[in-house]
């Protein structure tokens, strides 16, 4: 039968005594993209977002400029093209989410899929956060006057100050004791933060309605699977590029925009001797791309079996990559243009993270023409950019949820959304604890253990053993060979067995000695259980993978050989065990005058070898 054709095609009849009868009833339907574009829209969705505006143009500028770009690309075709295209490919091939796939692939691995659900989980109560802030300063940009723009305001202390408007000054002590409008809006009218780490103070409840208002957009993103997915990632995905570039020309044409990009790309080559530029190029990679959390699996198993995923995945890191460079330069020709104004070095506004988003930004915004405009064009783009993040993201957790018990979700028509709704209200109580007064706290507990580099490394090492040294390299190869016609570039094979887990290792131990607990604005240290907490965080998704081999080896019959053998055993049902039954020419009946075939031993060997083990 033709290789080309889908798993479910190829199934669809079985031959029993060459009679050509109708199968066993076939799975309850899953669903797939309903064309290509959907898929790279909904990947390209996931894999861009925040971190490619706030996080890789700060590194880029802190870590050397232009030569930021030799560690990065490097770890880029190292770990994160390999391991892009490893998920993907595991995804397309099984049809399954990121837990299924691994038990079906090697069951001692499965907990992978585990401990990549739990950071995705933890990832969708806290990163959701980011987008009730957006939508608080979205809201506020439709002012005669933006509220961070001045000191007039009800939540302006006497120590604030319009610093563009105040350069005529010569008492430097009042610009050291000192503060921006931009900052007080951010920290006491958005957060109204508390002093202290054991004060959680009251509920935010402007954040409280902005919260509930992205997880009720989330919801109906994902709520009919891929079919609702798959259309709305045709604008979340795409128009932030619109508003990147308006952003980026306005940004261009602002004085002083070129110090601004001079200082994002002016190459430092001392910095190449510094681990922790090679450390941060590591994590870049890994935030960035999405790799190791079972979201590329999830979405490349709604795919086609002939698609071609390894032309997808190498577009998708030049896009991905790309735009992060590009977003470098929409950015620090506004940094550099707040700079020349208030006559300061570049470094002295800088900053990253949600710094950038809701404090340096909003402050050069402000000093614009028509500065409504461009905040609102602005946080429309962060919005979209988190927001096609997070229910893409949501959109693999239920995935992997719904693949462990499918004779149940996909037969019931609301049960999926059912369970999605309790996801969703569950994480949204969780999350309010964020947009309390002290909910900075929490969240900064969130982002530094949640997700981990540490973690990510880790499942990076135990995918690339899996793949390269127990499933076997060559077999994956095998595999996509048989979706897309063709063998992928031998480099990446060479990547799965040696240089990944060499590199991931090496960073890692790295990570260890570089570790340092997490202080609030680098100054305020945590009690002991804000640390415990932090923990709780990251090991009980790494710890996940460790003991669930213990426990798949312990709850097997037989002797540790055979536990082994049996756990490391891609299981039967795997689309290449049907080609090879289906490839077998099988005796016909006579009665239905269909030719005869050629009689040979290898062929008949075959036929006596399989006859008894089909799907009948």
């Amino acid at each position: 039968m033709d290789k080309q054709l889908e798993p479910d095609m190829k199934n669809r009849l079985a031959f029993l005594d060459g009679n050509m009868v109708p199968a066993a009833p076939s799975k309850p339907e899953r669903g797939q993209w309903a064309n290509k574009m959907e898929f790279l829209l909904a990947v390209a969705g996931q894999i861009i977002g925040l971190g490619n505006v706030w996080r890789f143009p700060y590194l880029c500028y802190k870590n050397g400029g232009g030569v930021f770009f030799i560690p990065y690309v490097l770890f880029l075709f190292t770990c994160g093209i390999p391991l892009f295209l490893l998920e993907t490919s595991l995804g397309q091939y099984t049809s399954q989410g990121s837990i299924t796939c691994w038990r079906k692939i090697c069951p001692l691995f499965e907990g992978l899929g585990y401990g990549s659900q739990v950071v995705v989980l933890y990832s969708s109560i806290y990163y959701i956060i980011i987008l009730a802030w957006a939508f608080f300063y979205l809201f506020s940009s439709f002012c005669s006057e933006l509220p961070w723009a001045n000191c007039k305001n009800s939540w302006n202390t006497e120590s604030c100050m319009e610093f563009d408007k105040a350069r005529g000054l010569s008492n430097l002590t009042i610009f050291e004791n000192a503060t921006s409008p931009v900052k007080e809006f951010w920290e006491r009218r958005v957060l109204n933060i508390t002093g202290s780490v054991y004060e959680l103070g009251n509920m935010r409840w402007e954040l409280v309605l902005c919260l509930l208002l992205s997880w009720i957009i989330c919801y109906f993103c994902v709520w009919k699977g891929v079919k609702s997915t798959g259309k709305v990632v045709y604008f979340t995905a795409t128009f932030p590029y619109v508003m990147l570039v308006i952003l980026l020309v306005r940004g261009v044409t602002l004085p002083g925009a070129a110090d601004g990009i001079k200082f994002y790309l002016y190459p430092d080559p001392a910095r190449l001797t510094d681990p922790q530029v090679w450390m941060d190029a590591g994590t870049q990679i890994f935030y960035s791309y999405a790799i190791c959390i079972g979201c590329l699996t999830a979405l490349g198993s709604y795919n086609k079996y002939n698609n071609n995923c390894y032309k997808d995945c190498i577009y998708l890191c030049l896009l991905n990559s790309g735009t992060s460079f590009v977003a470098g330069f929409a950015i620090f020709s506004v940094l550099g243009f707040m700079a020349n104004e208030q006559k300061v070095n570049i470094s002295m506004v800088a900053e990253s993270g949600p710094g950038l988003a809701f404090i340096a930004y909003p402050r050069a915004v402000a000093m614009m023409p028509l500065p409504q405009v461009w905040a609102i064009c602005f946080f429309i783009m962060i919005i979209l950019l988190g927001l096609d993040s997070q229910f893409v993201g949501l959109e693999a957790l239920m995935t992997s949820i719904t693949d462990m018990f499918p004779s149940f979700f996909h037969a019931g028509r609301h049960r999926r959304k059912l369970l999605l709704f309790i996801i969703s209200v569950a994480s949204f109580f969780i999350g309010l604890v964020m947009v309390t007064e002290g909910g900075l706290y929490i969240f900064q507990l969130f982002d530094y253990y949640a997700c981990s580099g540490m973690t990510l490394l880790l499942f990076a090492i135990f995918q690339s053993i899996c793949i390269g040294w127990i499933y076997g390299a060559d077999h994956l190869y095998d595999n996509i060979e048989d979706m897309i016609g063709y063998r992928p570039l031998p480099i990446i094979k060479y990547c799965w067995k040696y240089v990944t887990p060499v590199v991931c290792s090496g960073t890692f131990v790295f990570s260890l000695i570089k570790y340092s607990p997490l202080k609030f604005n680098n100054v305020i240290a945590y009690p002991w259980w804000g640390y415990a907490i932090g923990w709780w965080f990251t090991l009980s998704s790494t710890l996940l993978v460790p003991l669930w081999m213990i426990y798949a080896v312990l709850s097997r019959p037989g002797s540790l050989q055979q536990r082994l053998q049996a756990l490391c055993t891609p299981a039967s049902d795997l689309p290449e065990n049907f080609s090879k039954k289906n490839t077998i020419y099988c005796p016909p009946n006579p009665e239905h005058g269909l030719p005869p075939p050629p009689q040979t031993a290898p062929e008949a060997a075959a036929w006596n070898n399989f006859r008894d083990t089909g799907p009948l």
